[in-house]
């Protein structure tokens, strides 16, 4: 009897026939090495495009409103040197701002839903599905009564109480480690708890208060302005960053916690370091526009579905959370004619939908 030998080439050892310099290949897919950090190619080309549709979709902001401008406008307005006071007023002071707001604290709430779904290895492990959202909310909330409306004071509320929720979730989430459905579980029964004590807290403040605590609890970008968004934008920057550090230990505890083990990662030591990053980035960007839901459940799975990702990435999960908040953002204020709706409201709406159809996919994969 004779044995054949069939030669099964190493795919991971060979380079790609089109690969640029410095490119290797990895079970077929082309990657690039970056300080050590190697980089899906077919996810960088998948998070530029989605990045420059974003980038599309803020530039027709910048054009459409009452005062509608034209793309030359537009650019003269953006290095203020529109022949019209008003257009460089209208571009660089009203609109620009909200139209960078949607961007960067979109992008944050994708790389934050994108570390806790990694975390708790359960697509809707999402920071405002497992409270951590609701606790920054409620920390503004009781800023926002004692202290007034400042973004200084109501941003550490939001980080206090994003943080202490997130304490409580793991306290009660802990038995031996940190499993993923059993955190999901308690976070939504905090979250219905701190939900009904935040309308407790609206219902007894001043009215005024109360009027700015449920405008801002909608989630909204009206009114953005430089003084909001510039120390906001540069927390989201750093924080993000910060996750981005930790992407390789992040992508090997999606592998189970005794893999991840015996590679060398502290398991317990990395989940809490993450989730207390990704939870201030969630409270930075509540504190600057309100609890804007479901653009962190929904931007890490596109990401993935749409870069056919093994794992999800931060970087498609950040350019898809800029695109929906944008888009998003663009609809409530030009969909409805004259009346303005807030961008919270138009990414829940949508969210609902996408949630329904993923508990379709969960129970479909279950059966």
């Amino acid at each position: 009897m004779k044995s054949t030998n069939v030669a099964v080439p190493d795919r991971t050892l060979t380079a790609h026939p089109r690969a640029l310099p410095g490119e290797k290949v990895d079970f077929g897919r082309p990657m690039l090495r970056v300080f050590g950090f190697r980089i899906d190619m077919r996810v960088v080309i998948t998070a530029g495009i989605i990045t420059l549709l974003a980038l599309a979709c803020g530039f027709a902001g910048l054009m459409l409103g009452k005062f509608s401008l034209t793309p030359t406008e537009v650019f003269q307005g953006l290095f203020g040197a529109a022949e019209k006071r008003i257009v460089n007023t209208v571009v660089g002071e009203w609109r620009a701002p909200r139209i960078i707001a949607g961007i960067v604290l979109g992008a944050g709430l994708g790389v934050s839903g994108a570390v806790f779904q990694s975390l708790t290895r359960n697509p809707l492990g999402s920071p405002d599905i497992i409270g951590f959202s609701t606790g920054a909310y409620t920390g503004g909330i009781v800023t926002i009564i004692v202290f007034g409306t400042s973004f200084v004071s109501t941003a550490a509320g939001a980080i206090i109480g994003g943080l202490l929720t997130a304490l409580v979730v793991y306290l009660l989430t802990w038995k031996g480690g940190v499993q993923g459905f059993r955190l999901i579980i308690v976070g939504i029964a905090l979250t219905a708890m701190l939900n009904a004590f935040n309308t407790w807290l609206i219902m007894r403040a001043d009215l005024e208060l109360a009027m700015a605590a449920a405008t801002w609890g909608a989630g909204t970008l009206n009114g953005m302005g430089w003084s909001t968004i510039a120390p906001a934008a540069v927390a989201t920057i750093v924080l993000g960053l910060a996750c981005g550090l930790f992407s390789r230990d992040l992508g090997t505890l999606e592998l189970g916690d005794d893999t991840a083990k015996a590679l060398g990662v502290r398991n317990e030591p990395i989940r809490a370091v993450l989730i207390v990053i990704a939870v201030a980035l969630v409270a930075v960007v509540t504190a600057a526009a309100g609890p804007i839901a479901f653009v962190a459940l929904a931007a890490p799975q596109i990401g993935r579905r749409i870069a056919r990702a093994q794992g999800t990435s931060l970087l498609t999960s950040a350019a898809v959370g800029a695109l929906l908040l944008v888009a998003a953002d663009l609809i409530a204020q030009h969909a409805f004619g004259d009346f303005q709706l807030p961008v919270g409201v138009i990414t829940v709406s949508i969210g609902g939908i996408y949630l329904i159809w993923l508990l379709i996919q969960e129970a479909r994969k279950a059966s």
